[in-house]
């Protein structure tokens, strides 16, 4: 490491401690700004202290869960890893996350699908675990041609990366297609049955990635993931070399077997936390793992242990009411937690939170795609709130849902107070209202694992 480098890492360092131990506040992006600030080139310099290298985890959903799933099973496995658990996915955070320390086995990063082309070839990772593709954020991120474009082009600044990606996914098999073209070696992970759910009422990625047909559906999982077909032949979901079979998803849990790649027979896995769309991260979580030497009993230790601590669907418990807190940031995301609050069979209420900054986006029209309307028939006490309170309001008119307006999560609790607290609150948010959210519920209540 040159003298340029060595400063770099000592002024990122030094901002770590002044952050994390005089001022107590997060040091996830900060320091890894200043450290680029003086060495641009300096996340290739840090990936060198990695002994077995990196495996980034990107896509529009679950991205943080699936990674920091990853990273402890890594771990429970033996070796050492740096992470980005707590979801600072550009390049500043990613570099701050590969600050501490001589060396580890392991880098093992969340990366904004824009900034991979920042990111792969710096870290030149292992693997890149490619989730899923939906539009999110379109005043920033553009359209989802664009986000392919650049996740093309980082593959190819990255030629020894392999890309596994989720075969079930015409959009992220859309890229796959075009990086195998280049070079990339692909492997691919899906649900190899039909779970019988109804398709979403405004389905995405309808057409063939090649020639423009409409998509024919053999069964669909959620939003466009499912079993497709181009009816001119010319694109299809491939052969899979991680498959998901016996999946079983409800409000306590889901669970599933394995079968694939390396695999010594069927691995059967299961987690106290849902949802159809958790059962796709938790299986690519588990692919990349045993592609990194994580065996099936040592990821399921890890899944027996892990608890969601982001704002991820934690639970917390406020004056003897469990409240559900969870990420919802695009029409997919959000029928992904309607399902799940739709599978809780107890009465419920839930309390959407929808803000526009620059990190949620300006543009919040995609609250139309979100199908509400499969609230109305369950009667549930619906609370909506943020800066954009309004606007929510107004779609769940449209949806024939009547819903008050609370400026914060103990407004909403007051809220439905009058309903018996066996009746669990939902708080479904967009960025920038979930560490606010989280806060909140923290200083009000307990988290229990």
């Amino acid at each position: 490491m040159g003298a340029r480098s060595a400063v770099a890492v000592g002024a990122g360092r030094l901002v770590h401690w002044g952050l994390s131990s005089v001022l107590h506040r997060s040091a996830s992006q900060l320091p890894g700004r200043i450290a680029l600030g003086i060495d641009p080139n300096l996340m290739g310099e840090l990936s060198h202290k990695l002994r077995k290298g990196a495996i980034v985890v990107c896509g529009t959903n679950g991205k943080t869960t699936t990674n920091n799933v990853l990273a402890s099973s890594i771990e429970a496995a033996g070796d050492t890893v740096l992470c980005n658990r707590a979801g600072a996915n550009m390049a500043a955070g990613v570099t701050s996350a590969l600050l501490p320390g001589k060396c580890a086995d392991w880098a093992v990063m969340e990366a904004d699908e824009l900034s991979t082309v920042h990111i792969l070839p710096n870290l030149r990772p292992r693997y890149l675990v490619l989730l899923n593709l939906f539009r999110d954020q379109l005043d920033r991120a553009g359209e989802i041609d664009h986000v392919q474009d650049t996740i093309v082009r980082a593959l190819e600044s990255s030629p020894e990366t392999t890309l596994l990606a989720c075969g079930d996914d015409p959009l992220s098999m859309g890229v796959a297609r075009r990086a195998a073209q280049g070079g990339t070696k692909v492997l691919t992970f899906g649900v190899d049955e039909d779970l019988h759910l109804p398709a979403d009422r405004v389905p995405e990625a309808r057409f063939c990635q090649v020639c423009g047909a409409e998509l024919e559906y053999e069964w669909r999982s959620y939003a466009q993931l499912g079993k497709f077909r181009c009816p001119n032949g010319d694109f299809a979901r491939p052969a899979l070399d991680f498959r998901a079979t016996g999946v079983r998803v409800d409000r306590t849990g889901v669970s599933f077997d394995v079968e694939g790649l390396g695999l010594d027979g069927k691995v059967h896995l299961k987690a106290g936390f849902g949802g159809v769309y958790m059962a796709y991260n938790l299986l690519a979580a588990f692919a990349a793992a045993s592609l990194a030497g994580v065996t099936g009993e040592q990821f399921q230790r890890t899944l027996d242990g892990y608890h969601p601590k982001n704002g991820r669907l934690q639970h917390f418990e406020v004056g003897g009411r469990e409240v559900v807190l969870n990420l919802a940031k695009n029409p997919t995301g959000f029928n992904q937690n309607i399902s799940l609050l739709l599978a809780d069979d107890r009465e419920k209420a839930a309390y959407f939170v929808i803000n526009d900054d620059f990190n949620d986006g300006k543009d919040i029209s995609w609250i139309w795609d979100v199908d509400f309307e499969r609230l109305a028939a369950e009667h549930i006490r619906v609370v909506c709130g943020g800066h954009r309170a309004n606007d929510v309001q107004v779609r769940l008119k449209y949806a024939g849902i009547k819903a008050d307006i609370a400026g914060s999560v103990g407004d909403a609790l007051g809220r439905v107070g009058d309903m018996d607290l066996a009746c669990p609150l939902y708080v479904l948010t967009n960025y920038s209202a979930l560490w606010p959210a989280k806060a909140e519920l923290e200083r009000m209540g307990e988290r229990h694992d």
